[in-house]
């Protein structure tokens, strides 16, 4: 009988934890979706849509993609990039594409986040 009063006390304390983590990840999304709400309309925001836009439209065209220093993979810079393969995007939105990569070594699919990606050109 004693142990079922202790057992109930832990689970009961584990609840309380459980429900003050939740609580907290409810308010930083409320934040996080204020500060995306006020960037609306800012030069930053109408950039990534235009570069989302684009990157939709480049569905499955052949590209070079140019990654920020930071991000740089070896994949599709020497094998995407090269006389010897290709990236076509096959999916993209406002965070993610999605990139088939040829290459003599293979074929491979990459996702690439939207963020790490400085340039994207089409290639004939």
């Amino acid at each position: 009988m004693e142990y079922m009063g202790i057992i109930g006390f832990v689970f009961g304390i584990f609840g309380i934890l459980a429900y003050m983590e939740v609580s907290s990840l409810k308010r930083r999304v409320e934040r996080l979706e204020e500060q995306l709400a006020a960037t609306e309309g800012t030069e930053q925001y109408v950039a990534r849509q235009a570069f989302v836009q684009a990157a939709k439209s480049y569905i499955g065209m052949k590209v070079k993609i140019d990654l920020k220093e930071e991000h740089e993979d070896f994949d599709i810079i020497n094998y995407g990039n090269s006389k010897h393969g290709s990236n076509t995007i096959l999916d993209a939105d406002e965070d993610w594409l999605l990139v088939h990569i040829e290459s003599s070594k293979g074929n491979k699919d990459k996702l690439i986040r939207a963020g790490s990606i400085q340039h994207i050109e089409v290639v004939e």
